[in-house]
């Protein structure tokens, strides 16, 4: 027996609804009965076109001539760009509700955390924020890249713990509303090891004097589970004192003062946050790891060109991690989204 997998020879089928027409005997006028919401705002595309449309767009990072060849080679269907574009449009719109019902969530996390890449709208400059958790990930186009933003998504209380790079703007929120940070390890690698393949010999070797205590701290890491807990903190405890003693002790070079700088004031916690904070990572590799999709996104179609295109972005960017983070199917959950708005039923929600 041979299982083969093959395509219909039409891909798609036209439903035709008609509204009757009821004659009011007394008054003489003609009643037309109103067509259902479902099939009314949907218009000419329903709800399971216009999610694969959308699931093109956002998750195949396609462009609208691309979808557009797609569906007149694949489907045989003739289609225009601006019915596409509208099309993306309903769906950013029914998307909304969970979108924002994530961000109304983000102030009461725990843990998150956050990065930033860049995003040009209409040729000018903005900043794509990525606000990561464990069920979620938040996507935030705005034109700063600032505190104001971390202000504005996370508020003047923010209780939980930031994990980011050593960018300003979270020092700042740090410094002014008391938020407690675990600054990525993963960068402050990259910048001893710039100083570790430096060609003056003092810093090359007070860069790889720090590379080998942090070696043995992520040896130790990884050994976790061959050591008692007392032991492991134990072990923790002493490379971070050895590795801060050494760190404090820089020699004569601008760049050297400036990293031993960091670590005479509080940022030295801040950097060691998960070796006495259970579930606390050492670094921010999986915010980045959210947020590569949307570098991909950027350079494939070049950016947005309008408030619509980046509100669609940052919905469609969230909903696609989300999915992804809850093994749910981006598919069904844009469709049966779309449905709900369509219909005033009941919205998919991620919480």
């Amino acid at each position: 027996m041979i299982q083969q997998v093959e395509l219909p020879e039409k891909m798609y089928r036209v439903i035709e609804h008609r509204a009757r027409k009821y004659l009011d005997t007394v008054t003489g006028k003609i009643h037309i009965a109103p067509m259902p919401d479902g099939i009314r705002k949907g218009g000419l595309f329903g709800a399971g076109i216009t999610a694969a449309v959308a699931f093109m767009k956002g998750s195949c990072h396609m462009s609208y001539t691309t979808i557009q060849q797609f569906f007149k080679e694949l489907i045989r269907l003739d289609v225009s760009r601006g019915m596409l574009c509208k099309a993306t449009q309903k769906v950013s719109l029914s998307l909304q509700p969970a979108y924002q019902q994530l961000g109304e969530r983000l102030p009461q996390e725990p843990r998150i955390g956050i990065d930033e890449t860049g995003h040009h709208d209409d040729g000018k400059l903005h900043w794509t924020w990525c606000f990561d958790t464990p069920d979620y990930s938040l996507f935030r186009i705005d034109k700063s890249r600032g505190c104001e933003v971390l202000e504005k998504m996370l508020g003047k209380n923010f209780a939980g713990l930031i994990c980011a790079d050593y960018w300003g703007a979270y020092r700042k929120y740090a410094r002014l509303f008391d938020a407690r940070m675990q600054y990525c390890m993963a960068h402050l690698i990259r910048e001893i090891c710039f100083l570790a393949e430096h060609s003056i010999k003092k810093l090359s070797r007070w860069g790889h004097c720090l590379l080998e205590w942090l070696k043995k701290m992520f040896k130790t890491l990884h050994c976790r589970d061959k050591l008692t807990a007392k032991g492991f903190l134990r072990s923790l405890g002493q490379i971070k004192e050895g590795f801060l003693s050494r760190m404090r002790r820089p020699p004569d070079h601008t760049l050297a003062k400036k990293l031993a700088r960091r670590f005479r004031d509080v940022a030295a916690e801040d950097y060691f946050r998960f070796t006495t904070e259970p579930g606390v990572e050492p670094t921010n590799n999986n915010t980045e790891r959210q947020i590569r999709p949307v570098v991909i996104d950027r350079r494939i179609t070049q950016g947005t060109r309008g408030d619509a295109g980046m509100r669609w972005c940052e919905r469609i960017w969230t909903i696609l991690a989300t999915c992804k983070k809850q093994d749910r199917n981006v598919f069904d959950f844009i469709r049966h989204t779309l449905l709900a708005h369509w219909t005033n039923k009941r919205y998919p929600l991620f919480l």
